[in-house]
């Protein structure tokens, strides 16, 4: 009796480290902000660079190296800051319809508000795809994502 209890209490102990390390990583799988920036639906991210105004005055721009986006071919990634000093940035790839896996690579610092880096889209079964890239800024003690739409597969 005494080893079937210990069984169940290590048991217990098993599953609640595994809630408490899925709740230490959430942020990293599912990032929060603290201001979200909706940028013009119609700027096609396959044809130019992007940019939205934030509330608090200053601007960020995506562009992306390679027109057309390239499909499974490092390409790359280019953010703009303007009126603000961010202290990170990260641009996270998520597939609309269908979950590509974690695509978010650290852009690293090149001065005067200019952040770059590589990424590399997965390619879809189907050929086409509905992709959103967000823009994730650390400035100070606020977060800020930017979310900007684009298609793949050869249809903008």
């Amino acid at each position: 009796m005494n080893k079937k209890i210990l069984i169940d209490l290590i048991g217990i102990e098993l599953i609640a480290l595994v809630v408490v390390i899925g709740y230490k990583l959430s942020p990293m799988l599912l990032p929060k902000a603290d201001v979200t920036v909706f940028p013009d639906p119609a700027c096609n991210l396959q044809k130019q660079a992007c940019a939205v105004t934030l509330p608090s005055g200053g601007q960020v721009e995506l562009s992306m190296g390679g027109k057309p986006i390239p499909l499974v071919k490092p390409f790359e990634v280019q953010v703009m800051t303007h009126a603000m000093s961010p202290s990170r940035v990260e641009v996270d790839f998520t597939g609309i319809d269908m979950n590509m896996g974690l695509n978010r690579p650290e852009l690293a610092k090149r001065g005067d508000g200019r952040f770059s880096g590589e990424a590399t889209l997965p390619v879809c079964i189907t050929g086409h795809m509905e992709w959103q890239a967000t823009v994730l800024i650390e400035a100070g003690n606020e977060r800020i994502a930017v979310p900007y739409r684009f298609t793949s597969g050869g249809q903008e």
